[in-house]
């Protein structure tokens, strides 16, 4: 990669070298163009256009158009259309609906609810008292400072 950066370098440098040096001369060129006298313009001779010779158009001749006998049309014999025999629907015999004889309801034995036995309630001991501890005090700064006297240079 190094070596293509410093050809595009180069190639830059080059560049901007030959556009200051030659630039110029191109210049002068262009304005001792526009000092050129004007020169008569040649004239061409006119060439005359060839013609074509007029070719007459071919005539065909006139074909008579054939005739086509007449072709009888076949005649399909008639098929009798198909007959769907009628089919019964079938019968579905009723059966008579079960009877489900009935079940007395079962009866179940109370049981007495159990008793708890009450627990006496737990005591909270008592937290010894803690003694205050005085507050700390900050020693009190005075507002005025003496400010020394620097000397002047």
């Amino acid at each position: 990669m190094a070596c293509y950066k410093v050809s595009s370098f180069i190639m830059i440098l080059l560049f901007v070298t030959l556009v200051s040096t030659g630039g110029g001369k191109r210049f002068a060129e262009a304005r001792n163009l526009l000092e050129v006298p004007d020169l008569p313009k040649p004239t061409l001779p006119e060439i005359p256009k060839p013609t074509l010779p007029v070719i007459p158009k071919p005539t065909l001749p006139e074909l008579p158009k054939p005739i086509f006998p007449a072709i009888p049309k076949p005649t399909l014999p008639e098929v009798p259309k198909p007959e769907v025999p009628v089919v019964q629907k079938p019968e579905v015999p009723e059966l008579p609906k079960p009877t489900i004889p009935e079940l007395p309801k079962p009866t179940f034995p109370e049981i007495p609810k159990p008793e708890l036995p009450t627990l006496p309630k737990p005591e909270v001991p008592k937290v010894p008292e803690v003694h205050e501890l005085p507050k700390p005090t900050i020693p009190e700064l005075p507002k005025d400072f003496p400010i020394p006297s620097l000397p002047h240079p």
